[in-house]
């Protein structure tokens, strides 16, 4: 991403906020995986958002009209004893220089150098209850300055959440996020593509992850953009698996939900397919269901929609289907009023898609689903899931399907982002069958 784009960024923002305010955005903390062993770092999206820096122990602060420099950030000094460690540091220096702050202090100075930033303000804007410790902190500083009123000073009279401005600041994407996320998506459906073809009966669902996170790194995704889900069998009924340990048998189904993450943008890509290559009878009716829902709530994706027109679609479609396979009986608006195709389809068909996997943003305002905007990212992902049950016919036992892409809403519809990960029976069988 381009200093530029943060730096329209935090000058809509501060425009936004207006005169007389402050905001204050520190990023992620750093989580132990065990004794003195560290996660790897991932600044808090809403802190990059604006900033692009990608380094722990940070603080940003926007001052609108500040004439010493509206963007301060606290960050760790140059250190060269630690980074010969723990790798280099921006510094205050660099900060300013390579991060474009107008001002930069240690980030040991914040406790004596923020109340005075606070001091006079009418508004503070700031997302409260992410970082707990950090709440205590802003809490402590604003009592700082109470306890000299009579010195005369003024602590800010008012808390405005900052997470909303971003958060409807972040709903559309610029040029450069799409493009991002063009990337992300290219690179999710390449591994969606290399596990199909490496897929085989009795190999382990770890090794079909360990594929797809070979080809996002090698791509330059270092990273998930979330756990994947490796689902072979029964566990491509359970939503959100991620054991990813079980051996792959040749009649079941494989569900893969998998996207990689690309300068700090999520791919989310489903993919269903069978083990050994071809679909069964009973696999291709649920699967070739699933995929004639999710193409109605995609054409569903256009100006002047709402949010709920997809599901709606995905969901009068997987009923009829289910009544017409026998596994629901009844009328499909009866079914659909009082929701007994929940018991086979249970989530939504999709989210906002970002900087977060489950990305930021509204669905509703006012009570009243959002309308589709240009720029704005979402998933669209119906699935059916059909638990082994005396109930049901047991040649539906144990199918799972879910079929997501990412979808970017435009002036003149749509644009399938992951289009290039293959998804009708067809495809997937030919693909397969060349492997």
């Amino acid at each position: 991403m381009e200093s530029k784009e943060f730096q329209l960024r935090r000058k809509y923002l501060m425009e936004t906020m207006g005169e007389d305010s402050i905001a204050i955005l520190p990023t992620a903390s750093t989580y132990y995986r065990n004794r003195d062993v560290a996660f790897p770092f991932r600044a808090d999206s809403n802190f990059y958002y604006l900033t692009g820096f990608p380094e722990h122990e940070a603080v940003a602060v926007f001052i609108p009209s500040r004439d010493h420099g509206e963007y301060l950030l606290f960050c760790r000094e140059e250190d060269p004893e630690k980074e010969r460690w723990e790798g280099q540091r921006a510094g205050i220096k660099g900060a300013c220089e390579n991060y474009g702050a107008d001002d930069a202090f240690p980030i040991t100075d914040i406790d004596s150098i923020l109340p005075g930033l606070l001091e006079g303000k009418d508004r503070i804007y700031y997302a409260i209850g992410y970082y707990l410790e950090f709440d205590r902190r802003l809490v402590n500083w604003i009592n700082q300055i109470r306890r000299a009123s009579r010195a005369g000073k003024r602590a800010p009279g008012e808390l405005v959440a900052l997470d909303h401005l971003l958060h409807e600041m972040r709903l559309i994407k610029s040029a450069q996020e799409i493009k991002a996320m063009r990337e992300a998506a290219r690179i999710s459906a390449e591994a969606h593509i290399r596990a199909m073809q490496f897929c085989r009966p009795d190999i382990m669902e770890y090794q079909i992850e360990a594929e797809i996170s070979h080809h996002f790194c090698n791509q330059g995704a270092r990273s998930h953009a979330y756990p994947p889900i490796i689902g072979g069998g029964s566990n491509a009924c359970i939503l959100h698996y991620t054991d990813n340990n079980t051996r792959l048998k040749k009649n079941e189904l494989l569900l893969i939900d998998a996207g990689a993450e690309y300068d700090y943008y999520a791919g989310d890509i489903t993919r269903t397919f069978p083990v050994n290559g071809c679909f069964s009878p009973a696999q291709k009716a649920i699967y070739e269901l699933v995929l004639e829902a999710q193409v109605a709530a995609i054409n569903k994706v256009k100006l002047g929609n709402h949010w709920n027109d997809p599901h709606e679609a995905a969901v009068h479609i997987l009923t009829e289907g289910l009544v017409s396979l026998g596994l629901l009986k009844g009328q499909v608006n009866t079914l659909i009023k009082k929701g007994y195709y929940r018991q086979f389809f249970m989530h939504r068909t999709g989210h906002w898609l970002g900087m977060d996997v489950h990305d930021v943003g509204d669905y509703k305002i006012n009570d009243e689903w959002r309308v589709f905007e240009a720029g704005m990212v979402l998933t669209i992902e119906p699935g059916l899931y059909i638990p082994a049950s005396p109930d049901i016919a047991k040649k539906w036992w144990n199918i799972g399907v879910r079929i997501e892409d990412d979808i970017l809403v435009t002036k003149n519809g749509y644009e399938i982002l992951s289009a290039a990960a293959p998804k009708t029976v067809d495809e997937i069988q030919s693909l397969m069958a060349s492997s």
